[in-house]
């Protein structure tokens, strides 16, 4: 359960222009970089999710918080950028956390034609979609998480912050529990 305090802190706090699972106030607060093309940050995600309502079953609801910023991986992850910006054009459209389930769900899965169907799922006003991804207008959202996440040192995802303060041990419940039972106390 190694959690380093030195160079290792979130260095842009959480806050209402994150996409938030839980409340701020949250005795605990988990903020995970990920890319929507990684299975690695699909089975992360999961966990978390799993974890939170965990925790929620426990603790109470507003016990913890999830927030996801984004950190796509371009250079080995091709469609990740297309990707968030498909979840921040459904989040103008108050879709962000279904968009984000299918896209984690279908991650294999992210080329224009299915972008556009899982956008049709979910109801989006389709044409409001694609101009928003055509336009690109989203990117700066996206450039603002990785530049913060750059800036608290990540360096690929998924990476995992408790509490403000970088995780770096396994990806597992009984790792990541130890974890936030120490960040708690």
């Amino acid at each position: 359960m190694s959690q380093d305090r030195g160079c290792s802190s979130l260095s842009v706090p959480p806050s209402t222009q994150d996409h938030i699972k839980g409340v701020l106030n949250a005795a605990i607060v988990l903020v995970m970089y990920g890319d929507y093309q990684s299975s690695q940050c699909a089975d992360g995600y999961r966990l978390l999710r799993a974890i939170q309502q965990q925790l929620s079953v426990s603790f109470g609801a507003n016990y913890s918080c999830l927030i996801f910023r984004h950190f796509p991986q371009r250079q080995i992850h091709p469609q990740a950028q297309h990707a968030a910006e498909a979840a921040e054009a459904a989040a103008v459209q108050g879709q962000f956390w279904q968009m984000h389930d299918l896209l984690f769900i279908r991650s294999q899965e992210l080329g224009n034609g299915y972008l556009v169907e899982y956008a049709n799922h979910l109801g989006l006003d389709i044409s409001q979609f694609l101009q928003d991804l055509a336009k690109q207008v989203h990117i700066d959202r996206i450039n603002q998480d990785i530049e913060g996440g750059l800036h608290s040192g990540v360096t690929d995802a998924p990476t995992l912050f408790i509490n403000g303060i970088r995780y770096r041990d396994r990806w597992n419940i009984n790792h990541l529990m130890a974890a936030i039972t120490a960040a708690s106390n």
